[in-house]
């Protein structure tokens, strides 16, 4: 699974892009948000991806995002959510819907994170940014209602 997230502005209208590959079957999937985040879609398309998968299984995951891949492979979210969803006595972690979901489906599939440099000409990777750049510059696009319940002074 190859996905990468985008936003115009940030906040700002955004979208994400996910291209699922098994043998020689390729589907591709995106959408967008009027309001929302760069990390928030990149967690988004990690999310919507491993929604997609029928039945466990074993995947890889290659993503651009740090965020993403540091907030799984080092324990960041797990503890976050162990700890009340605070990342220390006074900060509380952001995107935690999307982080929960997360940490929910990585239970149910065996999933490893790869990340690799973004833009730097790596095919799946860059077809993933146009697919999500494309989606955030949709008309009528959704809410993302996470990030604007989170957000009321930022609504559209």
């Amino acid at each position: 699974m190859y996905t990468d997230g985008a936003c115009t502005g940030n906040p700002g209208p955004g979208g994400y892009g996910i291209i699922l590959c098994y043998g020689s079957k390729r589907r591709e999937v995106s959408a967008g948000f009027r309001l929302t985040t760069n990390n928030r879609m990149e967690l988004l398309a990690t999310i919507i991806g491993l929604n997609t998968l029928r039945y466990r299984c074993s995947v890889t995951i290659h993503t651009d995002s740090q965020y993403v891949t540091e907030g799984i492979t080092q324990g960041w979210a797990q503890r976050w959510r162990d700890n009340g969803w605070k990342r220390n006595k006074n900060e509380k972690a952001s995107n935690i819907d999307l982080w929960g979901q997360l940490l929910d489906l990585c239970a149910l599939h065996e999933v490893t994170f790869e990340w690799i440099r973004g833009h730097m000409g790596h095919p799946e990777n860059e077809r993933c940014d146009r697919l999500a750049v494309l989606a955030a510059k949709g008309n009528d696009l959704p809410a993302d209602e996470g990030y604007e319940s989170e957000n009321p002074d930022k609504t559209v």
